[in-house]
């Protein structure tokens, strides 16, 4: 059996944090990782206790959602809430991040970030990630189906 790329892997459970996301319009997970330790996920989803855009609907205000949190903002803020440094972290997201979660990636001092699928790449975000030294680079996620009756379990 080939085992899937650190990237990958990473991506992978950001993926499966979006699967958490409260947002109609669209799903995204994040991951904040450090040393290849997860230390962080997120995904976009109303404040602890809110209402939910998929239980109330979405509450938009110049063709934004103000209702929701990026899932890069939870991610660096679950961080904060914690304590944990985010300092030379990388970061998976499964859309490229917008122009503000961009600038809190760049603050919270994340020197990667990896991102599946394009989403209105804002330019002013990727010559800011440029002048911060910010590594910007595009992961492919292949699908792969897991046949667990083809793994050993080892005792």
């Amino acid at each position: 059996m080939n085992r899937i790329s650190w990237d990958q892997y990473f991506m992978a459970q950001s993926h499966l944090l979006a699967l958490r996301s409260t947002c109609t319009r669209l799903s995204v997970g994040a991951t904040i990782v450090r040393d290849k330790r997860i230390i962080a996920g997120g995904y976009n989803g109303s404040i602890a206790g809110g209402d939910h855009c998929i239980d109330k609907g979405c509450y938009v205000i110049d063709h934004h959602c103000v209702r929701t949190i990026h899932a890069e903002m939870n991610a660096i803020l679950q961080c904060a809430k914690f304590g944990v440094p985010t300092a030379e972290a990388e970061l998976y997201v499964t859309h490229f991040p917008c122009l503000q979660c961009c600038k809190a990636i760049i603050q919270a001092g994340i020197k990667t970030v990896y991102y599946a699928k394009d989403y209105k790449n804002h330019p002013y975000a990727l010559e800011l990630f440029k002048q911060a030294n910010v590594k910007v680079e595009h992961v492919e996620l292949t699908e792969q189906i897991i046949d667990f009756r083809q793994i050993s379990q080892q005792d």
